[in-house]
């Protein structure tokens, strides 16, 4: 019986050398599920919006461990890995794939094939005896699609340009990010309480936490690099069902104006109304366009499926004016770079979360009346009767129990990894 490398170097065995077998079993050794079509379809039914990615073996999505991110175990678990890195780092780095041609995928072949390979034995994420062919074949496959789960890509198997991109990225500059995490994760290290949730800002996603495990994950999308959002530590108190949307006067200045310069029927098609601040509604002619007049007045969304907010606002204390928040354009949350906000948080699923905080301090709340509330479109604001802590983080690399090391784009730049002297910014 063959053993094989996951990623990162734990072993697997081979019991079949049919595809689909040793898919199965790259999942189970990368804690990935292997899902049936028809249990893959049975949770599906549970959620609101999953990650339906186009890729061949639909059947694998990235399964995480247990352990949440702001574990105090992640430290140890990061400083693991950079020993491992130092050796590769020390051994010569991992080289490169040479940039531009046309995508590669399964079934063809290319001297290029022979860069990835090498590349992906030196990270563990492909076993050495794969050897240096040039055909892009099903272990190959499998391998890219584990290197894009852990970089946070999209899993689709294609050696593309912003997976070579990716994998181009040095060996001493992932250990250099992994060394800045150590420090910020070491210094979030104490207790966060029984019942939080915490965003990972550049992952673009939500954890979550109950009594040291993972309660729910959820895809987020956050701010864009010009209107990033904050990170802070605050407490979540309070959801607005089928909420009205203020709009604040940054998103005036810089979207609505234009926007209505553009064309004057927009604030009419997306149901934005216009009033002074003694509530008095105006009509559109009222204002000059062509100044900043208009961030003198309060635009209000009504609630409904255009929303902004979509079905649910989930309000947390902080000077920043942000807050969680559904969406209606849930097909964000299938892209691979989630950073479309002026610095709120979208939440895909956001209902099963919803759900969670309330029955945690309001036990008489369960899904059904989530759903219920916001199948009426009325307005229902409800406090929790006892907020939970919410942590905006800034991880970029991290690893867990079972040595699987991710890393994310440094989309706000406070990794210093150039060494402009501002190293684990937080």
């Amino acid at each position: 019986m063959n053993l094989l490398s996951g990623p990162d170097g734990f072993k697997l065995q081979r019991k079949s050398k049919t595809r689909r077998d040793f898919l199965r079993l790259c999942a189970i050794g990368c804690g990935l599920p292997f899902l049936t079509s028809a249990a893959a379809h049975a949770q599906n039914q549970q959620v609101e919006w999953v990650d339906n990615f186009d890729i061949a073996t639909e059947n694998i999505t990235e399964v995480k461990s247990s352990a949440p991110t702001l574990s105090p175990e992640t430290a140890d678990y990061i400083a693991a890995a950079m020993n491992r890195y130092q050796m590769i780092v020390q051994s010569g780095g991992w080289g490169t794939v040479s940039p531009g041609g046309k995508p590669l995928r399964i079934g063809m072949k290319d001297p290029r094939v022979v860069e990835l390979r090498r590349r992906l034995i030196v990270s563990g994420d492909l076993e050495q005896q794969a050897g240096l062919s040039d055909t892009f074949d099903s272990y190959v496959d499998a391998a890219l699609r584990r290197f894009q789960l852990r970089h946070g890509l999209i899993p689709d198997g294609v050696m593309g340009e912003g997976t070579v991109a990716s994998l181009n990225i040095p060996a001493h500059v992932r250990l250099r990010q992994l060394e800045t995490n150590m420090i910020r994760l070491r210094s979030m290290s104490g207790f966060k309480g029984d019942r939080y949730v915490m965003v990972n800002i550049p992952a673009a996603e939500i954890e979550a936490v109950e009594n040291g495990y993972i309660r729910s994950r959820h895809t987020a999308v956050v701010g864009k690099i010009d209107r990033q959002t904050p990170i802070l530590n605050s407490k979540i108190y309070e959801l607005n069902f089928n909420p009205y949307w203020t709009v604040p006067k940054s998103i005036i200045r810089k979207d609505l104006i234009p926007k209505m310069k553009e064309d004057p029927e927009y604030l009419a098609k997306n149901n934005i109304r216009i009033f002074d601040w003694s509530n008095n509604e105006l009509n559109w002619q009222q204002i000059d366009w062509n100044t900043d007049e208009a961030t003198e007045y309060r635009f209000t969304q009504d609630p409904g499926s255009e929303n902004s907010l979509g079905s649910v606002r989930i309000n947390f204390h902080n000077k920043h004016q942000v807050y969680l928040h559904d969406t209606p354009s849930k097909t964000l949350f299938g892209e691979a770079n989630r950073f479309h906000s002026s610095g709120c948080v979208r939440v895909q699923n956001v209902r099963e979360l919803v759900t969670w905080l309330l029955q945690s301090t309001t036990p008489d709340w369960d899904r059904g009346r989530v759903d219920g509330v916001i199948r009426t479109g009325e307005r229902e604001d409800v406090k929790l009767k006892k907020s939970i802590p919410l942590y905006l983080t800034y991880v970029t690399a991290w690893a867990n129990a079972d040595g699987v090391v991710h890393f994310r784009e440094d989309i706000y730049g406070r990794d210093d990894l150039n060494g402009t002297g501002e190293q684990a910014r937080l």
